[in-house]
């Protein structure tokens, strides 16, 4: 389970103080898939990016998977981050000069895992999202498609518990977004928590539960009965707030 309570995230320079997150609290299920929607600069990317461990926070509680984060160092966020979430970005963040294997065996590599375990898992997240044969070719040679699914089965193979998703369709004509999507709803129902941040209410509408942000706030959600959802709102008007997504 991830858990947020009063998350505030304050970006501070000499004559500016700006406000990205204000007491944000959320909780999100195992096995969930909730897309989070809102306009540019709400604070989407910010939550993602604290959900993911890759930006810290000014207050509040964060606990992943029972473990209390807040007061963990880069050491230890980059152990949990690199052992319980995988990540995917709009922009593929392929390594051009290498192939699929190898683009996919880099974040394993830095897990100290065996060579033979690698292979295995490169095999086998290559052939869950259809990319087996082609493990040998280089990015160049993918379609925009092909080359998000390689960058899904880069975070599949380190076996994460959470997958988080920054505009993932965003760079795709509509037919590869479906099929994007449709391959995150199949790994969803194997059991994988996913969080995607998006502007596209149709895709948006194939999560679980929908989650919009404003200004640094939840501001409206969906929450079916059985996935049930925490939400504390501060309704302060917000002032200054960052272009954080």
């Amino acid at each position: 389970m991830l858990s947020m309570q009063h998350i505030s995230k304050v970006y501070r320079t000499e004559l500016v103080e700006t406000h990205a997150l204000r007491d944000f609290s959320l909780e999100v299920n195992d096995g969930e898939f909730v897309a989070v929607t809102g306009p540019s600069g709400s604070g989407k990317t910010t939550f993602l990016n604290i959900a993911g461990l890759l930006e810290s926070f000014t207050s509040g509680t964060y606990v992943l998977d029972g473990l209390d984060v807040s007061g963990l160092n880069d050491n230890e966020r980059s152990r949990i981050r690199n052992q319980k979430i995988g990540f995917i970005f709009q922009s593929f963040n392929l390594i051009p000069d290498l192939d699929l294997f190898d683009n996919v065996d880099v974040p394993l590599r830095y897990r100290g895992l065996k060579a033979a375990d690698r292979k295995e898992r490169i095999h086998n997240a290559l052939e869950t999202v259809g990319l087996a044969s082609r493990m040998k070719h280089l990015p160049a040679q993918l379609s925009g498609g092909q080359q998000q699914r390689v960058a899904i089965a880069r975070a599949l193979a380190g076996d994460p518990h959470f997958l988080l998703a920054d505009e993932p369709t965003g760079n795709l004509d509509s037919l590869m977004a479906r099929q994007v999507l449709d391959l995150l709803q199949e790994i969803n129902e194997k059991g994988t928590t996913i969080i995607m941040v998006t502007h596209d209410a149709e895709l948006a509408r194939r999560a679980h539960r929908n989650v919009q942000v404003l200004d640094g706030q939840v501001t409206d959600l969906e929450a079916p009965d059985s996935h049930p959802l925490t939400v504390a709102v501060d309704n302060d008007a917000a002032d200054n707030l960052s272009a954080g997504a």
